[in-house]
């Protein structure tokens, strides 16, 4: 259970990504039925801390919450921070990265952040991400990492990576939703006002990131599959929908939302799923039909392969834990 969250400030952080990690987990949700941790910002030596940006932070804790933190997280960071940082402190923070690993802590970090758990040996052998602009220099630091630069996040647990600012957000209600449920993460989201869900394997680059108006968009079809997530749906079908032929929908599709027309839907077929095993009582054969599953079988497939578990099991887990 997640209750410790410890996050390291070295000099040179980035402000806004650290920022990320203190909204996601720093603030006091209690009062909206979710839990609260026991957050901290750490440093070597407690005291200002100098950011990106140019001005300083005042970190009070040192290192030691980091030998029972349940979750460590690392904002983006300057990527040759272990070639000019006092070999001592970065040696302090590099072990308590690996003790807390070897511990079952969990560690968490947002763009560069990543050259961090590199040094640390915690890439090695493993999948992970990056901003993309950093993609080929943390291969080429790390050539036992397992780079992958076009997702937009990787969770390699207890390795969690994420790649740019709002790819950090994207992990941090990842890691909301697989600790406390769809639910949980939900609530989460809408006080950031930012989507509740974004799938890791996304793409980090959107051609069409920003939708001008629905008229030169496919904002009018993702909306119509949205709400008819229970209905058969044909490539097509929702081409003649928007109007394009198959292949031109398909190639507008990928651009404007980093991913192909069945990746979508099965997405929000599975975040559909998951409300209703939380929220309600329903037969998994009635959420298989309700989600455009069709049959309890498929429903358990994708499930298990998107979540790694069972319905089952995620009812067990996250039924009683939302309000």
């Amino acid at each position: 259970m997640l209750r410790k969250v410890a996050v390291v400030a070295f000099d040179g952080v980035a402000p806004f990504e650290l920022g990320v990690l203190c909204e996601s987990f720093g603030i006091d949700r209690s009062a909206q039925g979710l839990p609260s941790f026991d957050f901290k910002v750490c440093a070597a030596e407690p005291g200002p801390v100098r950011t990106s940006m140019g001005f300083d932070l005042m970190v009070p804790h040192d290192l030691s919450p980091l030998r029972e933190a349940d979750l460590i997280g690392i904002p983006a960071v300057p990527r040759n921070l272990m070639d000019v940082y006092p070999e001592v402190f970065a040696e302090r923070v590099l072990s308590a990265l690996r003790d807390a690993v070897d511990r079952g802590a969990r560690v968490l970090s947002v763009c560069s952040g990543a050259f961090v758990l590199g040094h640390a040996g915690l890439l090695d052998g493993r999948r992970c991400t990056t901003h993309w602009l950093y993609a080929d220099e943390l291969a080429e630091r790390f050539p036992a990492a397992k780079v992958d630069p076009d997702v937009l996040y990787v969770d390699e647990d207890p390795v969690i990576t994420s790649a740019g600012t709002a790819a950090g957000l994207d992990a941090c209600l990842h890691l909301w939703r697989k600790e406390f449920g769809a639910e949980a993460a939900s609530t989460v989201a809408r006080r950031m006002v930012v989507p509740p869900h974004r799938d890791g394997g996304q793409a980090q680059f959107v051609e069409a990131p920003v939708r001008p108006t629905p008229a030169q968009t496919l904002a009018g079809v993702l909306d119509y599959m949205e709400v008819h997530l229970a209905e058969e749906m044909t490539i097509d079908g929702l081409a003649a929908m928007a109007a394009m032929s198959p292949r031109t929908f398909a190639r507008r599709f990928r651009a404007e939302t980093g991913t192909t027309p069945y990746d979508w839907l099965l997405g929000r077929r599975v975040a559909a799923a998951q409300r209703m095993l939380e929220r309600g009582d329903d037969t998994i054969d009635a959420i298989a039909s309700a989600t455009g599953f069709g049959t309890a079988a498929a429903l358990r497939h994708h499930f298990g392969r998107r979540l790694g578990t069972t319905p089952h099991a995620y009812r067990a887990t996250f039924r009683y834990r939302t309000g």
